[in-house]
């Protein structure tokens, strides 16, 4: 038995590393032949009280600035075999998050530093952090082949230490579902920002007015609670203005009820069309993304790299940052084409199917025994 210690967000805050974790923890402990202990990083959003499973258990929380809080989880790691850390600048403390570097330095387990965030222009400060991240860790994980070679030729990890393993995703086999919609529908899905560009995918629905029927654009998901915290609900606002001054209040939703998986499955099922209109260019991952091509769907993105690498084997169809008429001209063309979705579903399949949970946490089980092996030789 492996006893993985992780430090991560996790539910029921509601966030890309909480949501991460708590699958790759599931599908580690998943035979009973391992369990998962997790230091729960509070980033300062309110949450509620996670829930223990026999295998999964949460067993202590980290606060930014909490010195003595950090002692207390490198204790608590050091009990386990190998320590799995999820890293973001922005949910440790310190400037850049640079608190991780504290707490990795009091852990005595074999480190796995799992790189959600690869910037190719850091600030000196950024590429200080995540270089000294890449000297203590024992491995450095990245989800895509443009994080990896960031991590070795800008950040100067050393090779040995730096291993690509994808962003699993919650593969199962295809169901067919009839559309619940009487019109073509592109879905949005996910925590919403500024940075997200649903106003570029807006602007494009304004351009595909003489389709008969003209396509309905649905963004589901509730703001982003950092977001919240900052900025209240001023960037979805912004959005229900920009389609009342289009004039195409009937062709957008915007609904930002959080919906469990079951519920969001069936939207996503239903849809015709997955946008990603993402402003950023740096993107080293994108779980929606990856959740969109396990459900076979046709995926219209901006160019950031982990679409580019993703969508390149033939899942989707790759567009510029903010050019709202080359997104109308990609949906117009999709829809035009249903041999192509189909071709793509066939194609996205087979990704989802080789980058299932189920894979990537054998791989992430194989690491472990190799670094806790090394470990005790030494």
């Amino acid at each position: 038995m492996t006893r993985f210690g992780f430090v991560s967000t996790y539910p029921p805050t509601r966030c890309g590393l909480a949501t991460f974790t708590a699958a790759l923890a599931k599908a580690i402990s998943a035979t009973g032949e391992d369990v998962c202990d997790v230091i729960r990083v509070d980033d300062l959003v309110p949450a509620g009280p996670s829930l223990n499973t026999a295998s999964v258990r949460v067993v202590g929380d980290l606060l930014p600035g909490d010195r003595s809080g950090r002692a207390l989880a490198a204790d608590r790691l050091n009990d386990t075999d190998v320590v799995v850390i999820q890293h973001e600048y922005g949910i440790y403390g310190g400037r850049d998050g640079e608190e991780v570097l504290d707490l990795m330095a009091q852990v005595k387990a074999p480190t796995i530093v799992v790189m959600h965030t690869v910037l190719p222009s850091p600030t000196p400060h950024q590429r200080s952090v995540t270089s000294l991240i890449g000297e203590k860790a024992d491995a450095v994980i990245a989800m895509t082949h443009t994080a990896m070679t960031l991590l070795v030729d800008l950040y100067e990890v050393p090779p040995s230490k730096v291993r690509l393993i994808p962003h699993g995703v919650a593969w199962a086999p295809a169901v067919v579902l009839a559309s619940i919609h009487l019109r073509p529908t592109i879905l949005t899905w996910g925590l919403l920002g500024p940075g997200k560009g649903i106003e570029w995918g807006i602007r494009a629905m304004a351009l595909l007015q003489d389709l008969d029927p003209a396509p309905v654009y649905r963004v589901l998901g509730q703001t982003h609670p950092k977001v919240v915290i900052d900025q209240g609900e001023q960037y979805r606002r912004s959005l229900s203005l920009l389609v009342d001054e289009l004039g195409i209040k009937g062709d957008v939703q915007i609904d930002g009820r959080y919906r469990e998986s079951a519920e969001l499955a069936l939207e996503v099922a239903a849809a015709d069309l997955v946008l990603l209109p993402y402003e950023s260019r740096d993107q080293a991952t994108s779980g929606v993304l990856v959740e969109a091509v396990a459900a076979g769907k046709l995926v219209i993105a901006t160019r950031f790299p982990h679409s580019i690498e993703l969508l390149s084997q033939g899942g989707g169809v790759l567009v510029e940052h903010e050019n709202p008429a080359e997104i109308a001209e990609a949906i117009r063309s999709a829809l035009g084409d249903p041999a192509r979705a189909i071709a793509a579903q066939a194609v996205a399949r087979e990704s989802a199917r080789a980058n299932s949970w189920t894979v990537v946490a054998q791989t992430y089980k194989a690491l472990a025994v190799d670094l806790a092996s090394v470990g005790v030789a030494g």
